[in-house]
């Protein structure tokens, strides 16, 4: 009964004059043997009922309980993925949409197929990525667990506006649509659950039109356990977020710390300094340079980072970076450790002063510190320079 309903919704799903297909409704597919007709239902449905040109979409990661016989058999096309992951899955099936649009979403019976109309109608105004807001739309009991829909999903949302910038306050929802030509030029690669933040990261950052509309989610129609690990694929997320925003996990605490460091070793080259009841001396001149050090590293991550982000295309490349030449690098490095030399020498001829014996007081050991700061800093900036340039990122000035 359930095949002959499908065939006759198959029938009457309409078709433009050129035999444009207007949309793909692609689902991602596990093991869904138990929800899946739901969903294919439910998506036909919504084609035969809105007069939408469209095609619902399987993309299979290797099923083994017969969920592409019946996609098959109701009428859905499925195209089958080897390489495991829900992102693999999904680039796969865009790749293979033969709609203008994409409305993905999982086959688990959390989200309702047949309910696709805002989604249409902003992708028609000419949005690029239409994001579903469950919060806005509304999370039935038992559909999330406490720990993502008062944890997870706020927090992680929450960084991404942060660091990317856009209006999207439900980063994580599963149901959302986007022009397959837009999304397909953002060369989407992450395999695993870290594909839902990728999408929206480079949409934001590639400039597209962005907006959300209210959604529903379900309880999971499986009797299973999810695919989704909470802890693991939620530091996937955030592990995801940060590398494609290294200022925030490299250049604001490394510059942080390379700024406390510096005024904390300006204040005591010179020698001791209260604070109220307490005395900083050299043991904390010591620190400060470690400070320094680590800062100034940190920081030049946050290059590095910013230069194969370029180098690869996931990244636009750092302003002024390909202006300042390697030997220009060089030359300051040079400096820093003929700085350090000095300082180092000056130090030595302090020691002789007193025959070579115990030292007595901090201040040759300030010179010291003083002295390997200015050689640490210098050979961090000469080896980065290099590395930069075989980066391709920092090249040699021209020959006048």
């Amino acid at each position: 009964m359930t095949q002959r309903v499908s065939a006759a919704a198959q029938e009457r799903l309409p078709t433009q004059g050129n035999g444009e297909v207007e949309l793909t409704i692609l689902m991602p597919c596990l093991n869904e043997a138990e929800t899946l007709a739901t969903c294919i239902q439910k998506a036909l449905s919504y084609l035969a009922r809105s007069a939408v040109s469209g095609e619902v979409l399987i993309a299979d990661n290797g099923s083994t309980d017969g969920s592409q016989e019946i996609a098959r058999g109701l009428g859905a096309r499925v195209i089958d993925v080897p390489e495991k992951g829900y992102g693999a899955a999904l680039i796969a099936g865009i790749a293979g949409a033969h709609g203008r649009y994409v409305i993905m979403g999982d086959s688990d019976d959390s989200y309702d197929f047949s309910a696709l109309d805002p989604f249409i109608a902003k992708l028609r105004d000419g949005y690029n990525l239409v994001m579903g807001n469950r919060f806005k739309g509304g999370v039935a009991t038992g559909a999330m667990p406490p720990l993502h829909r008062y944890l997870g999903n706020p927090v992680l949302s929450t960084i991404g506006r942060i660091f990317f910038g856009g209006p999207i306050r439900d980063f994580h929802c599963g149901l959302r649509g986007f022009s397959r030509a837009a999304i397909a030029a953002l060369d989407l690669r992450a395999p695993g659950m870290e594909f839902a933040s990728e999408m929206v990261v480079k949409a934001t950052m590639r400039g597209l039109r962005i907006t959300e509309v209210p959604t529903t989610l379900s309880p999971d129609g499986r009797s299973r356990p999810p695919h989704l690990r909470s802890w693991r694929d939620g530091w996937r997320h955030l592990r995801f977020l940060l590398i494609f925003c290294p200022r925030w996990l490299f250049l604001y605490p490394g510059t942080a710390l390379f700024t406390l460091g510096a005024l904390g070793m300006a204040a005591l080259l010179l020698g001791p300094v209260r604070l109220g009841g307490i005395t900083l001396d050299v043991h904390s001149l010591l620190y400060a340079s470690g400070a320094v050090v680590m800062g100034f590293q940190a920081m030049q991550f946050w290059v590095f980072a910013r230069a194969y982000g370029a180098v690869t295309g996931m990244l636009s490349e750092p302003q002024g970076l390909s202006r300042f030449g390697l030997e220009a690098a060089l030359v300051v490095a040079g400096v820093l450790l003929l700085l350090g030399l000095g300082l180092g020498f000056f130090a030595v001829g302090q020691w002789g002063t007193q025959d070579f014996g115990a030292l007595a007081g901090g201040h040759v050991m300030r010179l010291a510190i003083a002295s390997v700061t200015a050689m640490l800093l210098g050979l961090q900036l000469a080896f980065g320079a290099f590395f930069l340039a075989l980066l391709g990122m920092m090249r040699p000035s021209p020959r006048s």
